[in-house]
């Protein structure tokens, strides 16, 4: 099986901006490449651009106090990300980290508020975007505290699903290679758990490999142990 490791088409969180005011944003943008393995900035830098992924990878992460590296989110082609505060001298609370050569779009703060003022119509897009970034995390805190390691790894797996997934038969092949250890990043956990957790979940026929991808047998199962709610797939992604 060839690589398969791109985000399925039509899934960014950018489908909230018309094409009119899309291309606003982009006409603002200044182009910028970063390499694999950099960082685009990190916790406690000034926060005062976002930031369009024109092609490439970057994870959002964040650091405790024992240096464990924990991933919130992964962007790809045709995201929007970043910390603004248009009331005061904010900062940055996570670290993006490259993945990949990555080619982005910047917009500064000061370009932004200019455009928000001129176009109303892009404001309230604007502010529909902030609201479904709002929502992307809370859902994420939610399944993290409500419902276990078990269910924060359910919950992965759907959001995975949703943002890679590719019908294979009447199972979901995840198109993106993604280690125990990435896994275990993105819920908190230990890479033993999760190994231990996804060979249950392979044991009950709910799950299964092929060539180091996941294969999702059955989500219905997953959606159950996490108490899916349902969220629009531009809410539930990974």
């Amino acid at each position: 099986m060839k690589d398969l490791g791109h985000k399925a088409e039509g899934i960014h969180n950018t489908e909230c901006f018309s094409e009119d005011n899309l291309a606003r944003l982009r006409e603002i943008m200044y182009e910028h490449k970063v390499e694999a393995g950099s960082h685009l900035f990190w916790e406690g830098d000034i926060a005062d651009k976002l930031y369009f992924i024109k092609n490439g990878r970057i994870q959002i992460t964040k650091t405790n106090d024992d240096g464990k590296s924990f991933i919130l989110y992964m962007y790809g082609k045709s995201d929007l990300f970043g910390q603004l505060d248009p009331f005061n001298h904010s900062i940055h609370s996570f670290n993006a980290e490259v993945m990949e050569d990555t080619v982005i779009g910047i917009i500064q703060q000061k370009d932004l508020e200019i455009l928000l003022w001129q176009h109303g119509d892009l404001a309230v897009e604007f502010m529909k975007w902030m609201g479904l970034m709002h929502r992307m995390t809370q859902t994420k805190f939610r399944d993290l505290m409500m419902f276990g390691k078990p269910g924060a790894l359910c919950s992965t797996l759907i959001r995975l699903s949703n943002s890679y997934g590719k019908p294979n038969g009447s199972d979901i092949l995840i198109t993106k290679k993604v280690s125990n250890s990435e896994l275990a990043d993105m819920i908190g956990a230990t890479r033993e758990s999760v190994n231990r957790m996804l060979s249950d979940l392979r044991k009950l026929d709910i799950l299964a490999m092929e060539n180091n991808y996941i294969i999702i047998k059955n989500i219905e199962h997953l959606r159950n142990i996490c108490q899916c709610e349902n969220c629009p797939k531009d809410i539930c992604r990974i």
